[in-house]
């Protein structure tokens, strides 16, 4: 009798310290589990389209229309489309990157409505970029910046009554700049919303002592701010695992 009670104590004293001693072993923690993160690194290409508003600043240094250093602003407004390639290096969470892209213009207007008898018009044709990128990821979201150089074809036109128009192109070169937001929708596409500010600077009509039409030589100063949506195709750069 004795042997079997004492039997029936030691079975319960194992059953209550069983929990504990295997806890202390090491083949009862539960396993680490692995967090897939998204990797930006690599190469990729898109395309992007958009709208645009230009600012343009016209000068007479010589007078016009009965003033002395005659000065006009105009807006120009349209659609923008293109494509892009870059590539990302990730370190942790900070993204930086390089990205070249080329675009077709529709962006143009004009200063009729300011009724000076003459009408002077610009027309963003097509302009491309090269340009940095950095910015900071939480997963499969981006928030970035860039910034860099710009090129544009500007077409102006003059037209003034009893005057032949004045045509001509301008290539112009400046700075880009701004930034937006990318999401990773899959492993390797990714869309994204995005803002630029170009300032392709002054271009001059000359003239000695008039324009080619018969006016007074005068510069317009151009700047324009683009939002875009766009889709990226990335190769490379794997979804990776983090304990």
């Amino acid at each position: 009798m004795k042997r079997i009670l004492l039997t029936t104590v030691s079975l319960g004293v194992l059953g209550l310290l069983s929990p504990a001693l295997a806890a202390d072993l090491p083949y009862a923690k539960a396993p680490v589990v692995a967090t897939p993160v998204y990797d930006w690194s690599g190469y990729y290409v898109g395309v992007f389209g958009g709208g645009g508003l230009g600012n343009h600043n016209y000068n007479n240094a010589n007078g016009f229309a009965g003033f002395a250093n005659f000065t006009a602003n105009y807006a120009s407004t349209g659609a923008i489309g293109g494509g892009e390639v870059g590539y990302n290096w990730q370190t942790g969470n900070y993204l930086f990157g390089v990205e070249a892209d080329g675009f077709w213009s529709g962006i143009k207007g004009n200063d009729a409505s300011q009724q000076l008898g003459v009408t002077d018009q610009s027309d963003l044709r097509w302009g491309g970029t090269l340009r940095a990128r950095g910015g900071v990821t939480v997963d499969r979201l981006l928030l970035f910046f860039t910034g860099g150089w710009a090129f544009g074809d500007i077409r102006h036109t003059s037209t003034a009554a009893g005057f032949p128009v004045d045509q001509f192109n301008n290539h112009q070169s400046g700075l880009a700049a701004g930034g937006g937001i990318a999401y990773a929708l899959t492993n390797n596409v990714i869309g994204k919303i995005e803002y630029r500010y170009y300032d392709l600077g002054r271009y001059n009509r000359a003239g000695n002592p008039l324009t080619p039409n018969g006016q007074l030589p005068y510069t317009v100063d151009n700047t324009y701010s683009v939002v875009t949506l766009g889709i990226d195709f990335k190769f490379g750069g794997p979804v990776v695992a983090k304990y």
